[in-house]
Order: C-alpha cells, then sequence, then structure tokens
C-alpha cells in the first residue's frame, strides 16, 4: 500500500479518505481509464466529442497540441465539466509558457539560464510556465528537465538541460521548482527522464537509449539529481525509453544482455533503485509511448500493461486509444497486472490529484488569471532581462569585437534546418537580424540559400548554379567589412543528431569566407556548432531567435553593452582546434 500521508502527498485523513472511497467507487473500465494521460490533438473544441471521449475511456490526465490560450482554457474546462474525477491536465514546459500555448511567454532554454551564471532565469522559467499553464487549467509541468549534457553530439539533451555539471543540473532545478511553487497555483512537478539522457547522442524517440555509465559514475551523477529532488519531495518522476546496463545488472544479478529493457519496463531499474534505493513514493509516468524507444522493446500488446505491472503508474498518450485501453484490460484480466499493483497506481494517481485540491470541491480557474499571465508585460521583461544577461562570447581569438558599425557593409550567411513542406517560404529570423543589424548602422546584404531560391523560382538548375557561384575573392573582400554567419538549428525525432546541414553542396552559403573577410559565427540555439566550424574565430552563444535575443545580440556585436553569459567546457567538442 502507499503511504499518503508521506511525502510527497502529505495528505490529511479527509483527504486519503476521499482517495479510498473513490478508488472502492470506480467500475473496472474506470481504474483502466486512470491509468492513462491521452493527447487531443483535434482543432478546435467540441463539447459533445470530449464528453464521448471521457464516456468511453475515462481517463486520468491529459495533454492537449497547438492550440490558443483562448481554446485551451475552454477546452480544459470541458475536460473537467464531464470528468467524474478531475483530470490531472499537464503542460510541458521547458522554456516558460509558450511551449504550453503559442500566445504564451518563451523566457530561456535551459542552457540559457546556465549561462546567466546564477539561478534568476531558471526561477523565472518556472514561475512564467506555472502561472501561465495554471491559467488554462493545467495543474501538472512535465518539468524541470534534469539530464545531464555529458555527451556534447546529444542534441536531444544540448539545450533542454542545465548543463554538464551534476550540482548545477540540481541547483538549477530546485530553481524551476522554486518559481512554480511561487506562482500561486497548484501545481506538480515532474523531473524527467530517468535514469538519466545525456550520455550517449542517439535520441529515444528514434532508438531505446542507452545511459553507459557505471554504478559509480551514475550514482556520483544523476543519482545525485534525482535523490536531491525526491528529498525535496518532488510529486513526479517521467521515465525515459532508456536502459541502464550497470544499474540492471547489479539488481539482477545474471541478467542477460537481450534481456535488459528501457526504464520504462525495467522492474529493477523501476522498483530497486527509483522506489527503495532513492526512496521515491510519488507518481511515475512513461515518457510519450509512440516513441521507437518503447515501441521496439516489446509488441504494445504486452509493453502497455508491462509499463505498469513494471512500476510506472501512468502511460503517456496512446497510439490507437480503444486498442491501448484493449490491452491495458486484457492486462489486468491476465494478472499481468495484478490486483495489488493495479492499486497501488491508482493510489499514487489519485493521491497526487487530491493533493491538488482534485476532489469534489475542485473549482476551475477564472478566466482573469489567463487575461492577466498569458503573455503579460512582466512575462517579456523576464524574456529580455534573460536574453541581455546570458548572451554568450565563446571565444573571439581574432579580436575583433566590438564592430564599429558606422561605414561597414555586412555580408549576412543564415542557416537553418532543411525545410520538410512546399509551404515554407522564407524564415522570418534571417529579416529580424537584417533590419536589426541594419538598425544600427550596417549595410547588409543576404547570402542566397538553396531553399528560398527553389521557393521562390521553383525547381531550376539555374538555383544550383547560383549557389555555386562564390565570385571573385578580391572582389569580395573589396565589398565586405564582415561576415556574420548565423546558425538556428532546432528539432529531435528525425535524426538522432541535428548538425550543421549546408542548403547545397559546395555553395556560396559555406565558410569559405572565413579565411578572407573577418567572420562572426553565432548560434541561436544548439551550442556544439564549433565542431563543424572549428575555424570560425570568434563564436557566440545567443540561445534564442526571439526580438530579444537578437537585440541583444547586436548590441553585444557593436559593444553597446558587455557579453555576461559564461560558456561550459562542452561548447568546444572536446577539440583541440575550435579553442583557437
Amino acid at each position: 500500500m502507499v503511504d499518503l500521508r508521506a511525502k510527497p502527498y502529505y495528505l490529511s485523513e479527509e483527504q486519503e479518505a476521499w482517495v479510498k472511497r473513490s478508488i472502492a467507487s470506480m467500475s473496472p473500465e474506470e481504474k483502466i481509464g486512470q491509468l492513462f494521460t491521452i493527447m487531443t490533438y483535434l482543432p478546435g473544441v467540441r463539447e459533445e466529442n470530449i464528453k464521448r471521449e471521457l464516456d468511453s475511456f475515462h481517463q486520468g490526465g491529459l495533454r492537449w497540441q497547438r492550440k490558443t490560450a483562448e481554446e485551451t482554457y475552454e477546452q480544459n474546462r470541458l475536460y473537467q465539466k464531464h470528468s467524474r474525477i478531475p483530470l490531472l491536465i499537464a503542460a510541458n514546459c521547458d522554456t516558460g509558457g509558450a511551449e504550453c500555448v503559442p500566445d504564451g511567454t518563451y523566457i530561456a532554454t535551459a542552457a540559457q539560464a546556465t549561462a546567466g551564471g546564477d539561478e534568476r532565469t531558471a526561477y523565472h522559467i518556472g514561475l512564467v510556465s506555472a502561472r501561465e499553464a495554471g491559467s488554462i487549467g493545467a495543474n501538472w509541468l512535465f518539468n524541470p528537465v534534469c539530464d545531464i549534457y555529458l555527451n556534447w553530439r546529444n542534441t536531444i539533451v544540448n539545450t533542454r538541460s542545465f548543463g554538464e555539471d551534476p550540482d548545477t543540473v540540481l541547483r538549477m532545478a530546485r530553481a524551476y521548482i522554486r518559481g512554480v511553487r511561487d506562482s500561486g497555483f497548484a501545481m506538480a512537478c515532474t523531473a524527467k527522464h530517468f535514469p538519466g539522457d545525456g550520455t550517449e547522442e542517439r535520441d529515444q524517440h528514434l532508438v531505446i537509449g542507452c545511459n553507459d555509465q557505471s554504478v559509480e559514475e551514475w550514482e556520483q551523477s544523476f543519482g545525485k539529481v534525482y535523490r536531491g529532488l525526491i528529498d525535496d519531495g518532488i510529486e513526479a518522476v517521467m521515465v525515459g525509453h532508456i536502459c541502464q546496463r550497470a544499474l540492471s545488472q547489479k539488481y539482477r544479478p545474471g541478467i542477460r544482455d537481450e534481456e535488459i529493457l528501457p526504464a520504462t519496463l525495467a522492474p529493477e531499474l523501476l522498483n530497486d533503485v527509483l522506489r527503495q534505493e532513492l526512496g521515491f513514493n510519488g507518481l511515475i509516468i512513461t515518457d510519450a509511448t509512440q516513441m521507437i524507444g518503447f515501441n521496439a522493446a516489446m509488441p504494445r500488446e504486452k509493453a502497455i500493461p508491462a509499463a505498469i505491472a513494471a512500476g510506472c503508474d501512468m502511460i503517456l498518450f496512446t497510439n490507437d486509444t480503444a486498442e491501448d485501453f484493449g490491452y491495458m484490460r486484457a492486462g489486468v484480466e491476465s494478472g499481468v497486472i495484478t490486483p495489488e499493483r493495479l492499486q497501488e497506481a491508482l493510489e499514487r494517481i489519485l493521491g497526487l490529484k487530491a493533493k491538488l485540491g482534485l476532489t469534489e470541491s475542485y473549482a476551475y480557474p477564472s478566466p482573469e488569471y489567463k487575461t492577466k499571465y498569458v503573455g503579460c508585460a512582466e512575462h517579456l521583461a523576464f524574456r529580455r532581462e534573460a536574453a541581455e544577461l546570458c548572451t554568450t562570447l565563446v571565444k573571439d581569438t581574432q579580436k575583433i569585437l566590438p564592430i564599429d558599425p558606422k561605414g561597414k557593409r555586412a555580408f549576412l550567411v543564415y542557416e537553418h534546418n532543411i525545410p520538410n513542406t512546399r509551404a515554407y517560404s522564407g524564415d522570418p529570423v534571417r529579416e529580424l537580424l537584417k533590419d536589426e543589424l541594419e538598425r544600427v548602422g550596417f549595410t547588409v546584404d543576404i547570402c542566397p540559400t538553396f531553399y528560398d531560391l527553389e521557393a521562390e523560382s521553383g525547381v531550376n538548375f539555374r538555383n544550383f548554379l547560383t549557389m555555386m557561384d562564390k565570385g571573385s575573392r578580391k572582389t569580395f573582400r573589396q565589398k565586405y567589412d564582415l561576415v556574420l554567419l548565423v546558425l538556428n538549428y532546432t528539432g529531435y525525432a528525425q535524426t538522432n543528431e541535428v548538425r550543421v546541414t549546408w542548403s547545397t553542396d559546395h555553395s556560396v552559403d559555406q565558410p569559405w569566407y572565413l579565411a578572407e573577410v573577418p567572420t562572426v559565427a553565432v548560434s541561436l540555439n544548439f551550442t556544439n556548432h564549433l565542431h563543424d566550424i572549428p575555424q570560425a574565430k570568434t563564436f557566440i552563444n545567443a540561445y534564442g531567435s526571439k526580438p530579444e535575443n537578437i537585440r541583444a545580440l547586436v548590441e553585444r556585436l557593436i559593444g553597446k553593452s558587455a557579453f555576461t553569459g559564461k560558456a561550459e567546457e562542452n561548447v568546444f567538442c572536446g577539440r583541440w582546434e575550435t579553442k583557437l
């Protein structure tokens, strides 16, 4: 049985009685439904569809995607209206409220927060995330990210991690949580992704992840972070589709390699390590179960109930909801999920609901909070402060900064992800960069890209010829005083690591100009690009593509403001020549 009076629940006698009474009142179908946190993707808000879904599946949790604050507020209100037991409504807010609604406020990435040196930005990310998510009906954050950036090649963790040092990650995660606690909303937090991402470069959206640390290495890194947050009373842990061979071998002596499973399906990692060794009494939820790391381990028919049987309390997302519901029902009826294990999971789910006030007396947030918080001036000021505090000069070995823009002509090379839709019509960040540079006095020419030429004039061999034409080096040197090479790569779940990809081969945007004209290279996102352009003598991490980030970058280029951000060692990618 679960101790609901203890950390992290601290329920009263009355609250505990509500949990037991509610579980006892559930039908078998309702009990199964409580084990799922379901994603809603459908556009618009239709009350009849929401009611039909809840009547069919009785889910315990909800997440949503791509709806405005107004739509999300109404959607979540209707879900709570028609749910017999109020729902855990989750938001994924790594960088602020913009990740839960498009009109919310982006503050900063975790990497950016750490570059600022103190805990202020991490605190603001948590505060804004909880305020904006809470005001539209959410009560559960899938944050903070507790992964440690130990492998510079890892672009899943790169900007989502608070860094390469376990003590820093723990300190910043605690600051994020303090922000959440100070928000005024009843909001649960979640440490993710146990047993720890960031040691390898692969993406568990595409493969079963592997944390290959020794037991001792794990204890001193991820173990330290999780132990600290669990001791603090964090309410939930999200478990990654990541195996940890050394820990599995320690707690299951004789286990064969082919028997080692990702943590979502590994009872030795969930029970022996997370529950017993680390003393976690809260709710365990899987990472998204559409990910290949989960589905490659065993057939989904077995994996869905096996995750609960192994020790997870909730399943995050469904594939075919009716089918997954049936798989879970079969697992309960066959005894794969024992009555005791089902009861434990339900007590933890309902225990968290009781802690958050999601009982008969629950009152949905007033709409005034949405108006007060989402995209408000105070939150935008936090974003501006983060940009000013955290923009980082990684190196300037050619000693060209600051640059007087008066009379200077700049060649702007802007590189971004390969467009994956025929709807591509240009990147607005490039125009924002141009405008900011011209505002301070530069004359700016934009380097063409193959993507833009194809979008503008269609498929034509001339596009390739245009990209190949670099012209006279002498003429280029006479024309330009500066090249600004700006890299804005984002993304996951398509490739195991995201790297610099030039728009076509042998093209004018590739860095042939590094040895011809003083060049400043800038990353607006990932911090590991020096591996692909090690010859760049001046490199800046700006950590974002919002107007505030661009302005902070340009003002520091011209010496109007000082660089105050600090770079971690991983930005040099373990290479000697990247430091030159």
